[in-house]
């Protein structure tokens, strides 16, 4: 590793422990700060909960951000956790250092809360009051649980539309939001923009922190990160389009130091998310000379359900047979690629593939009635040729049949209960089962998917859905038209997933309406209309 990341890692890493240092400091330990204005521009949020915990995120930003980014002192910042809105009843509060080394963000991890419990939280710097958030933990393990209800939702590019799914999504009574990647986007603009980003191309640490900036902007997406808990990954565009683990992605001015690159998208995606310090300093004490960010996990919610989020970027290895063999993404031919089989291949990396093969081996996945897993992509097989032949894609899971092959015989070797994949990228609903064997049409299901359209991101031509469904009818539903998110409900017995639209991506106003409905029943992994 070169020495510029070298000492960009040890200063992200001193930057932590400052910040770590004043997370729970009782009184006025930390002198108090008077900013001239508000400081909490971009919201609040929390995430990353268990049955006892939870941590709650802000960042400091005046208008244009000059005054705090050239202001090398921590700032304090008070925080209070409560079980009412009107913080009459203080469950626990302290202060928290928001240094520049991080952007002033701040992660405050609240622990010893009581399970299954919703909580009230808000910041303080001087005499600015943050928006209150809504939070809460999840039921402790083993705990009987009645239901689960939760969004997942991905690809919100800033020049294709509004957020207002969002603002539909906090009518629909939440216990928790799955985010499954590119929440910005690393582009200068887009051809018949609906609004325009500020910046070029996103390219260094302060570009990157800036375009989170202008996301975080949004009222509609703030008022959802404040109404409930968020689990978070990504995808490529928090970095480069197409990027696949240490190669580079084919767009934009190229960089001299990929690694470099990659090393402050990470910085900036903690500094904006509500992640655990430990995603961070774990990493720094092992692979990779300390460039990687272990943000793939197991959350268990009561005897109800695992949550897992995957990571099928960072550890991901180069594309195959790329046109022209550029780097990152286009159409393959199974066929004239000896490469697409190689069993060396991985989307999740050695290591994650085999924690994932260990959790479900284990008590994890037989314990509960759900293992429901976020992850980025696509995972069922998707020919676009029809007839004999095939092309795939070679950037999702198509691209990569051996590790798929590996996920499944996992997922059938320990006989996990219920598998249910929940995944985003491609931009459009796609509906379906989870097969053993994609060139058997007879091969069981193990499982099922539900893979997620875009928050406002464009896709391709809903006329040639129709064609491709019936080329592979492991699927039984696809839109590639319409923009939303979807509502997963969980119950021991059942699971249905409702797909929910916008009106028009285009409007600040839109409406929204429900596109389709699906059933799963639990122990029979069958997709049905509901």
């Amino acid at each position: 590793m070169n020495t510029p990341l070298v000492i960009q890692r040890r200063r992200l890493l001193q930057s932590l422990a400052a910040a770590g240092a004043g997370l729970y400091l009782p009184g006025r330990a930390v002198a108090q700060t008077r900013l001239a204005g508000d400081p909490f521009t971009l919201g609040v949020a929390s995430g990353s909960p268990t049955h006892e915990s939870v941590v709650l995120w802000t960042r400091l930003v005046l208008d244009g951000d000059e005054a705090l980014r050239l202001q090398p002192a921590p700032v304090a910042v008070r925080w209070e956790v409560a079980h009412d809105e009107g913080f009459t009843r203080i469950a626990q509060a302290g202060q928290a250092q928001a240094v520049a080394g991080l952007a002033h963000s701040v992660h405050v991890e609240v622990r010893g809360l009581e399970p299954d419990r919703w909580y009230f939280y808000r910041f303080a710097v001087g005499h600015a009051v943050s928006a209150t958030g809504r939070t809460r933990t999840f039921p402790a393990p083993g705990a009987e649980v009645a239901r689960l209800r939760l969004a997942y939702a991905s690809c919100q590019r800033w020049e294709h539309g509004y957020y207002s799914a969002y603002r539909h999504m906090r009518d629909e009574n939440l216990d928790l939001v799955m985010f499954l990647g590119d929440y910005i986007y690393e582009y200068p603009n887009a051809a018949q923009a609906v609004r325009k980003p500020t910046g070029g191309w996103v390219l260094t640490l302060d570009d990157y922190r800036a375009r989170y900036a202008l996301h975080k902007s949004d009222a509609d997406l703030q008022a959802m990160h404040a109404a409930c808990p968020w689990l978070v990954t990504w995808d490529d565009h928090e970095v480069q389009n197409d990027y696949a683990g240490v190669s580079p992605g084919y767009s934009g001015p190229p960089v001299t130091d990929f690694a470099a690159r990659r090393a402050a998208a990470y910085q900036a995606f903690y500094e904006h998310m509500p992640l655990r310090a430990s995603v961070l300093t774990r990493a720094m004490a092992g692979l990779a000379g300390g460039a990687e960010m272990r943000i793939y996990q197991r959350l268990p919610y009561g005897r109800l359900a695992s949550l897992y989020m995957l990571d099928a970027r960072q550890y991901k290895d180069a594309q195959v047979c790329t046109r022209e063999g550029r780097a990152g993404s286009s159409m393959l031919n199974p066929a004239s690629c000896s490469a697409w089989k190689d069993p060396a291949r991985s989307m999740l990396g050695a290591q994650q593939e085999s924690w994932l093969d260990a959790e479900w081996g284990g008590d994890a996945g037989k314990a509960v009635g759900w293992n429901l897993v976020g992850q980025q992509s696509l995972f069922g097989q998707r020919d676009f040729r029809p007839g004999s032949g095939q092309v795939l894609w070679n950037d999702g899971w198509d691209g990569y049949t051996a590790a798929r092959t590996r996920f499944t015989d996992s997922l059938r070797k320990h006989a996990v209960a219920n598998p249910v994949l929940l995944g985003g990228d491609v931009h459009e609903n796609w509906v379906g089962h989870i097969k053993a064997d994609y060139a058997d049409a007879a091969s069981a299901a193990v499982g099922t998917e539900f893979c997620g359209t875009s928050i406002t991101s464009r896709s391709g031509d809903n006329a040639k859905i129709p064609d491709t469904l019936a080329e592979n009818p492991h699927f039984v539903f696809a839109d590639a038209a319409r923009k939303g998110y979807g509502v997963v409900e969980l119950t021991p017995g059942m699971l249905t997933t409702t797909l929910r639209v916008v009106d028009d991506v285009t409007r600040v106003d839109s409406g929204v309406q429900t596109l389709a409905k699906f059933a799963v029943q639990a122990g029979r992994p069958v997709v049905e209309k509901a």
